[in-house]
């Protein structure tokens, strides 16, 4: 081997530097990065070989041997830039696999400490929401036991209030009570005076005087009621005379007049016992006294009917 291929062969191939892509960022789903092909560095033309020229000489020995070692230096250089290509694309394609590892861990990170974040942020949201119902939950049983003892406040207020009501309604009855008790003592008291009282005990002249003429109409009822009975006696002996000639229907109007002779007879004995009681009320200084409310009653009034009981105002309204 000559020298100068020698030389050739240890003469390094240029290295083209392989253009970096940056990494595309995964998303969620963690998809692999996309590889960029390095870009292939243009081989270096050898030089075309002159065709030789129909009129060229053919070329020596020496010169097909020239021809020969360039082509060999040439195709050396050319499977050295193949394999510097071949080298920097391999490194390229480790290198994107190592930059696509990296970022899926950086991603597989980003989303775990996402995820850790996330879960913090429940934990505390539901912690939070938590402290919050405690809350809530203690500051309703609160307002209930406000409610509650609020309630029972009111009802001891309105129990005592209703006890005060019936304290003093039962007081204001027994102040009532009272009071009528006393009216009606003072009532009785009165009524007793107005029994017992003589309306013209100190007018003994006046007493007299109704006592004579009450005596003076019981003498005279008293012959009125011989000569009604003697009338009704007569009218009966007449009866029996006329009941066997009874066509004109005397015998019944004769009855029906001796029946009426017996009720004024009646009522004239009535009137003499009531004229005993008023004669007797004249002795005891009690005549002259309602009978119904024990008022006085007028003397125009006990001059002018013989005997009265009653006032003016009681009579009117039985």
């Amino acid at each position: 081997m000559s020298p100068t291929s020698k030389n050739v062969k240890k003469a390094p191939a240029k290295k083209t530097p392989a253009k970096k892509t940056p990494a595309k960022k995964t998303p969620a789903k963690k998809a692999p990065a996309k590889k960029t092909p390095a870009k292939k560095a243009p081989a270096k033309k050898a030089p075309a070989k002159k065709k030789p020229s129909k009129k060229a000489a053919p070329l020596t020995s020496a010169q097909r041997v020239v021809a020969a070692k360039k082509a060999a230096v040439a195709k050396a250089k050319a499977q050295a830039a193949a394999k510097a290509l071949k080298d920097r694309e391999a490194r390229a394609k480790a290198a994107a696999k190592v930059k696509a590892a990296a970022a899926k861990a950086k991603a597989m990170a980003v989303a775990k400490a996402k995820k850790e974040r996330e879960a913090k942020a429940k934990a505390a949201a539901k912690e939070k929401e938590q402290q919050r119902k405690a809350r809530e939950k203690a500051a309703a049983e609160q307002k209930k036991l406000r409610e509650i003892e609020a309630k029972r406040k009111a009802i001891e207020a309105e129990k005592l209030r209703k006890q005060r009501e019936i304290e003093q309604r039962n007081l204001e009855e027994l102040k009532r009570q009272e009071r009528r008790e006393a009216e009606e003592r003072k009532r009785l008291e009165a009524l007793d005076r107005k029994m017992h009282s003589k309306p013209y005990g100190s007018d003994i002249p006046f007493l007299n005087e109704l006592r004579e003429r009450l005596l003076e109409t019981r003498e005279e009822t008293t012959v009125q009621i011989e000569v009604s009975e003697a009338e009704a006696n007569e009218m009966l002996v007449d009866r029996e005379r006329l009941e066997y000639d009874d066509e004109d229907g005397s015998s019944v109007a004769s009855d029906i007049q001796r029946d009426q002779m017996k009720d004024y007879v009646v009522a004239l004995r009535l009137k003499v016992d009531e004229i005993e009681v008023a004669v007797a009320r004249t002795v005891d200084g009690t005549y002259g006294r309602c009978d119904e409310c024990y008022e006085p009653i007028t003397k125009a009034r006990l001059q002018a009917q013989l005997p009265v009981f009653t006032c003016v105002s009681c009579r009117a309204s039985v």
